[in-house]
């Protein structure tokens, strides 16, 4: 039970010291390996028949891109 108890002890201080270092370096988390992108996979869902809430989004989203790269004839 002795080993049990210093064990856990050891890695408690060793958490706290990784929380420490990350609170005091003020960093924000990042990945290390790319991502889906590094393999290949434009999006996280490669369905082909995605689902209601992620049409509304690409809907919005092309919506947006639309409305910022039109052509203004105003100034023409």
């Amino acid at each position: 039970m002795m080993i049990f108890l210093i064990t856990f002890v050891f890695f408690l201080v060793v958490g706290a010291a990784m929380a420490i270092g990350y609170i005091v370096q003020n960093k924000t988390l990042a990945g290390s390996c790319g991502g889906l992108a590094s393999v290949g996979i434009d999006k996280a869902c490669n369905c082909d028949n995605p689902c209601e809430k992620r049409q509304e989004r690409d809907r919005k989203t092309a919506l947006e891109y639309n409305l910022n790269n039109r052509i203004n004839i105003e100034n023409l």
